[in-house]
């Protein structure tokens, strides 16, 4: 697979060829959730864990177990004991993407965290084009889109449908100055989710929304890079799910729009935010 970046193609084929994240002198912190992905999850710390290699950075991969009923703990424990850059963690119970991720970046010792999903839908070797994005822009946050006009999707119909009318939501309510909000590929400098992080309180699908809806809120830039998504999975989402994220949603407008949660002070929120160890 190649990536592009602004017009300059990569690929992991060519030894060559100067990869974006070789100009990073920093550390990488990669949390990467993961529910019943015992099929998945080892080759996606393979992939993820080469993508860092090659690039020469210091990194460590974070793997949060969220309560998988599966193998999936398992599998991932077995290349933690040999990489001690991979961390394996396993919540008790499945408390949804969001607390997977709010933990793990709570975590991360990055300069940069990067939340990337583990069924290989996104490639990790997208890491170098929202890297470099970051790198050109100055911003303190950038996201994988699928609505970017670069984007190369393999998408189920029905799947643009619901993507297209939550967009359309998301605008309407927040004004917010990108197109997508739940890929699950997304890089964000540390001081960002130290700020915006114990303001959160989304704890599944939504969460993507609500800290980005909260730092752009507090003058954090964001912007939109492209991605190339190659869609696994054929599991039907339930009403009951898309529910759940409108209710998210619609709590989370409030929370920025008439009660003005957010605006109160970090220290304020980090002692009502659940625990920041705990999982």
């Amino acid at each position: 697979m190649s990536i592009v970046v602004d017009d300059a193609v990569y690929s992991p084929k060519d030894s060559q060829q100067r990869l974006p994240l070789q100009n990073f002198t920093g550390t990488i912190s990669v949390v990467m959730p993961a529910y019943n992905e015992q099929f998945h999850i080892s080759n996606a710390i393979d992939e993820t864990r080469r993508v860092l290699e090659e690039s020469n950075c210091d990194y460590e991969i974070i793997v949060v177990d969220d309560g998988s009923t599966d193998n999936t703990f398992n599998e991932a424990s077995k290349i933690s004991s040999i990489h001690e850059e991979v961390q394996v963690v396993k919540c008790n119970s499945n408390g949804g993407k969001g607390q997977a991720l709010k933990f793990g970046s709570n975590q991360a010792r990055g300069d940069l965290i990067i939340f990337l999903d583990a069924d290989l839908d996104l490639h990790p070797n997208q890491i170098h084009v929202l890297y470099q994005y970051l790198d050109n822009s100055g911003s303190d946050v950038v996201i994988g889109s699928k609505r970017h006009p670069l984007s190369k999707l393999d998408y189920p119909m029905h799947r643009k449908i619901i993507s297209n009318t939550y967009y359309l939501l998301v605008k309407a309510l927040f004004g917010l100055p990108i197109r997508d909000t739940q890929t699950g590929i997304k890089l964000f400098k540390k001081q960002v989710l130290e700020d915006v992080s114990p303001r959160v309180l989304v704890k599944r699908y939504a969460l993507d929304l609500e800290l980005l809806a909260v730092a752009h809120h507090h003058g954090y830039t964001i912007i939109e890079a492209p991605i190339i998504l190659d869609f696994k999975k054929r599991g039907r989402i339930r009403p009951k799910d898309v529910f759940q994220v409108l209710m998210d949603t619609m709590a989370i407008f409030y929370r920025l729009y008439i009660s003005k949660y957010y605006d109160k002070s970090r220290e304020q929120q980090l002692s009502k935010s659940f625990n920041k160890y705990s999982c």
